[in-house]
């Protein structure tokens, strides 16, 4: 645990002082363009010490199928999520140790991501934190199929805030090869292109309410759907709901920009889209709280509320910006101490990233 420490200490530090020499954006939304060199920094810190982890939830797993798998031609071209095969493929021609698998998803995936929250977050160093301090860095280690599948769709937004429906779904349609669940965003790009907080937000929010009081129904109905899909066998998966605060952790910044909604749409127009999407992931945590699987989904979601949440602090009057700001990293700081030591008392092992050294 003292290495993510250390990672969030030194990640926000060198992010902080990249917006400390940034420049003014010319046609950025972010308003301002923090310090290239620096930000590269940032987000080299974060690929090192997701790729260079031997733990944290499935990565065992993920080394251990990648040591012991056939990547055949043959073999990748029956196989489910033919595309993180074929990627496995390619590596195994590079090194047959499973590290490298880990070390370059970890590097896509941050990079990714972070090149994200460097073109439109406005408060980018907030954003670094917040994907560490909730959970997001976490949870990006467990699931590597998914979030690189996720980070992959995430470095769309461009197209999606530009309305480029061919480029957006393309990248879409590639990370499905990586992991198919990403094929949930091609509709949603139609769904969340759209004003903020109208009837279909409302119908929405009621669809989320209706779903957890009647979720024994629905859960039977969508497992009937999906089993015969490679993603039937979450059926048999009993370990209950994701934990109630991790859900007010991303439903309270949707009810501050639904206060600040007009403000918000003047420092950033685009806005609409980063709510709409961001709204659909807290429905999907709501509705996780009944079974986790859902909190896996929300993934694709979440990642916008990092951008979104580093806005809401300019919709509050200039005065008190400075206290909301210290709010913020207060509340999420003392969430991520619960969650990593108290709840999951997360342990960090790294053959290469050793404390004290």
């Amino acid at each position: 645990m003292t290495i993510l420490w250390l990672t969030l200490i030194f990640v926000f530090s060198v992010s902080l002082t990249a917006r400390y020499f940034s420049v003014p954006a010319l046609v950025s939304p972010s308003t301002i363009i923090p310090n290239r060199f620096l930000v590269m920094i940032a987000a080299l810190a974060l690929a090192m010490v997701s790729g260079l982890r031997s733990n944290i939830g499935d990565t065992f797993f993920y080394m251990h199928s990648y040591t012991i798998g056939d990547f055949s031609w043959q073999a990748v071209a029956t196989s489910d999520d033919i595309g993180f095969n074929i990627f496995q493929m390619l590596l195994k021609q590079l090194s047959d140790d499973p590290q490298i698998l880990v070390l370059t998803t970890g590097i896509i995936t941050n990079l990714l991501i972070v090149w994200v929250l460097y073109n439109y977050t406005r408060l980018f160093e907030l954003s670094v934190f917040l994907y560490i301090t909730t959970g997001t860095f976490t949870v990006s280690m467990n699931g590597i199929r998914q979030f690189l599948a996720a980070s992959i769709v995430f470095a769309a937004t461009k197209f999606l805030l530009e309305g480029k429906w061919k480029s957006y779904l393309s990248i879409v349609v590639f990370a499905s090869f990586f992991h198919q669940s990403a094929l949930i965003m091609i509709p949603m790009y139609f769904i969340v292109r759209r004003k903020a907080w109208t009837k279909t937000t409302a119908m929405l929010l009621a669809l989320a309410v209706i779903i957890v009081m009647g979720f024994s129904k629905f859960s039977e109905l969508l497992f009937t759907v999906i089993k015969d899909t490679q993603y039937g066998s979450y059926e048999s998966f009993d370990e209950g709901g994701a934990n109630i605060l991790r859900a007010l952790v991303w439903i309270i910044p949707i009810i501050i920009a639904y206060f600040g909604r007009d403000k918000l749409r003047v420092l950033f127009p685009k806005s609409d889209i980063i709510v709409n999407i961001s709204l659909i992931g807290v429905i999907l945590m709501i509705i996780s709280t009944q079974n986790w699987i859902f909190a896996r989904m929300a993934i694709y979601f979440n990642l916008y509320q990092l951008i979104l949440i580093a806005w809401l602090i300019k919709v509050f009057r200039e005065k008190d910006q400075k206290l909301i700001y210290l709010i913020i990293l207060c509340f999420y700081l003392l969430f991520y101490f619960y969650e990593s030591v108290i709840a999951l008392d997360l342990q960090y092992r790294s053959n290469y990233l050793i404390w004290p050294f």
